[in-house]
């Protein structure tokens, strides 16, 4: 038990709602946890931070953690410790100018989302969930699918989610193309993937993209109705990555109109969905609720990351991981 235990916010649903050794070595810790419910809004985030005294750490989700959040939340704050990779929803430029150390868990879900990606890809080339609803409702009508053997696929933002996706469709016996600012020679020899110039160029080429970037001001919307217009005929697209990285409305319009076979995402621009919205009525759009990383392996392993770099900065040790250095 700490001398002087440390008040930390919790608010990352997955988390909280999944077993796990996480939960024992937060309670062994002896600090004083308050949860909350995520992801908040700024609004929702200022109102805790400054509740009774504010906290010393925050283990926290997809919750906006704003400038404004981290200025409230000094002096006390002493670390942000992001539950997943992804920081576009942290201002890690504040963080960083106001001194306060930026947590978060890489390696830790590329498996359970790669394997993700390709339940909405099958799911879309068979046309599972319009079928599967027939079914259901008494109909048997019967949709002809496509096979993924011998199509292209193409891998934008070859990390180590992607390079789960290329093992994968090597497997399904894909052709494999991808674009990424780094290029690792060694895996691309390996599994046989073929560099792309340009992102523009490697859509254009695919029956498949599937989409595993950050998502930064300069790539928001990359996939617009410009870019569709470029792609062949019948492709689909697949984002595990950010809702932000479509425009949603287009990609609505290109599904209507049979430009695209389908768009498989687990990811919208906001989240949750607001309602009304076009993708609901569109058969050929497949939406999960965010959990591509939501396994029990894969909660598990974040969880405890998050939970050891968040409970070694306050014990006055290092990290697993920092995204910010100061």
């Amino acid at each position: 038990m700490p001398e002087q235990p440390k008040r930390i916010l919790l608010t990352t649903t997955s988390y909280q709602d999944t077993p796990g050794k996480h939960h024992e070595l937060l309670k062994q810790s002896g600090h004083e946890v308050v949860r909350a419910r995520g992801p908040l809004p700024e609004n929702e985030m200022l109102k805790l931070v400054t509740s009774d005294g504010g906290f010393d750490g925050l283990l926290h989700g997809d919750d906006a953690i704003t400038r404004k959040v981290i200025e409230a939340a000094l002096p006390r704050l002493q670390c942000l410790s992001k539950y997943g990779i992804g920081l576009d929803s942290v201002d890690v430029t504040a963080a960083t100018d106001l001194k306060v150390p930026v947590l978060f868990t890489p390696g830790v879900n590329h498996t359970t989302v790669a394997e993700h990606t390709f339940g909405l890809m099958i799911a879309l080339a068979k046309h599972f969930i319009p079928e599967v609803n027939h079914v259901k409702a008494g109909n048997w009508k019967r949709i002809t699918g496509s096979e993924l053997a011998n199509k292209t696929i193409a891998i934008l933002g070859l990390g180590r989610i992607g390079k789960e996706v290329a093992k994968r469709a090597r497997a399904f016996d894909m052709n494999v193309i991808a674009y990424d600012v780094y290029w690792d020679e060694e895996f691309v020899k390996q599994y046989d993937v073929r560099k792309c110039d340009t992102a523009d160029q490697a859509a254009r080429e695919a029956d498949v993209v599937s989409m595993h970037m950050n998502l930064t001001e300069e790539n928001r919307h990359f996939i617009n109705k410009d870019r569709i217009a470029t792609m062949k005929d019948g492709a689909m697209i697949i984002n595990c990555s950010r809702g932000g990285l479509v425009n949603e409305a287009d990609v609505a319009e290109a599904c209507k109109s049979g430009k695209l076979l389908g768009y498989g995402t687990d990811v919208l621009d906001k989240e949750p969905m607001q309602t009304p919205h076009p993708f609901q009525t569109i058969d050929n759009i497949i939406v999960t609720p965010h959990i591509g990383s939501r396994t029990f392996e894969s909660v598990e392993r974040q969880a405890v990351m998050a939970t050891e770099n968040l409970l070694r900065l306050l014990n006055g040790e290092k990290p697993l991981a920092q995204a910010n250095q100061f």
